[in-house]
């Protein structure tokens, strides 16, 4: 089945807070996420979800950073005064601070019902990882969103139709109905900028050249254990239960950002309901009254994370997260399946807790693949 591939209309900024400044930040990040302050009633219904309000918004918690895509326009009239109130001095280390990109994203998002997850972004990806395009890559239980640059969203379209996407002027949308090819592409900046060097002309080329980069940074992928990942759904689709679904979601977000959690992340559209990926401790947060939920999905399955801190790349890397895949799904061990989440200054593979082993056995071999002794 192919996949369909379309641009949501949005002009996108990424935000970057340090965890030690997540909680002056965390009013700012409830208002971004509930902008209305009504309450739920019939008006509310009418006008449809709070989740479906923004054409895209992301707000990501890891071990790394608290990390938000969101609308362009709303990150400086939300964010902007207040990081520069508090703007780094000169020679500083930007880590230690907020910001905002200096560039604007657009956000690609990819469907393909009957295809594992991995596969319907992977066809998409390895085209623009070639391409030396930057790209960050969310996950989500409804689809998955890659952002691009949005100076390069010429170069993505050459980049796909030159690898047989077809472009449907109707939807705005493009479909690629060759076979898929098991590939990945992203990589984390909050500044865009053309690749300084020609980029990579084959997959194993890219591969060599995102170890190589990764080695001579001293990144090195950390396993976060004890941290147990579900990926599920946030439901509003009943009408007899809209508002009480819409509250209990509400409320859930709201208890589980609070407390600062270990690691979370919510993706919201004006076409799905909320996506979500949380630690599985706090999925009671969104249980109703009763033995029901208001999340839809797998809960008993779970996933580990395993980070790699990205804030020391320069900003022109491109490709980081397509060497990583390749190395996982396609590389010299068994195919592994994982799952993946682009932030700010970090990127998160995950993967089922009975690969873990052989996922960071894939990651520790050497720039070419060859094994470490």
């Amino acid at each position: 089945m192919s996949a369909g591939v379309h641009f949501l209309e949005a002009q996108l900024s990424l935000i970057h807070i340090p965890l030690d400044q997540y909680q002056h930040y965390l009013p700012l990040v409830l208002q971004l996420l509930f902008p209305s302050a009504a309450s739920p009633n019939e008006n509310v219904r009418n006008c449809g979800s709070w989740a479906n309000r923004q054409a895209f918004l992301n707000i990501s918690v890891t071990s790394i950073e608290c990390s938000i895509v969101c609308g362009k326009d709303v990150a400086e009239d939300l964010f902007r005064s207040a990081i520069d109130r508090a703007v780094s001095p000169p020679g500083a280390d930007g880590d230690r601070y907020a910001s905002i990109s200096t560039e604007d994203f657009v956000v690609i998002s990819v469907e393909g019902a009957g295809m594992e997850a991995g596969q319907r972004v992977l066809e998409l990806t390895s085209p623009l990882a070639l391409a030396g395009i930057s790209l960050f890559f969310i996950t989500t239980y409804y689809s998955d969103f890659i952002l691009v640059p949005a100076k390069a969203k010429c170069q993505v379209v050459r980049a796909l139709e030159n690898r047989g996407f077809a472009f449907e002027k109707s939807s705005e949308s493009y479909v690629n109905s060759s076979a898929h090819r098991r590939n990945a592409s992203s990589s984390s900046s909050l500044s865009f900028e053309l690749p300084s060097t020609p980029p990579p002309t084959n997959m194993t080329e890219l591969q060599a050249r995102t170890f190589g980069l990764l080695n001579r940074h001293s990144i090195v992928p950390i396993v976060h254990s004890e941290i147990r990942l579900v990926q599920c759904g946030g439901r509003n689709t009943n009408p007899k239960t809209f508002v009480a679904d819409e509250l209990a979601l509400q409320h859930g977000l709201t208890k589980c950002l609070i407390y600062q959690p270990k690691f979370l992340s919510v993706t919201l559209t004006r076409d799905e309901s909320a996506g979500l990926l949380l630690e599985k401790p706090l999925l009671p947060n969104f249980d109703l009254p009763g033995s029901d939920s208001v999340l839809l999905g797998a809960t008993e399955d779970y996933l580990i994370p395993i980070v790699l801190n990205l804030g020391s790349l320069p900003i022109e890397a491109s490709g980081i997260v397509c060497g990583v895949a390749g190395r996982l799904v396609d590389g010299p061990l068994h195919p592994i399946e994982m799952t993946y989440l682009s932030t700010a200054k970090a990127g998160t593979v995950m993967v089922d807790e009975s690969d873990l082993d052989s996922a960071m056995q894939a990651l520790r071999l050497g720039v070419s693949g060859e094994i470490q002794l």
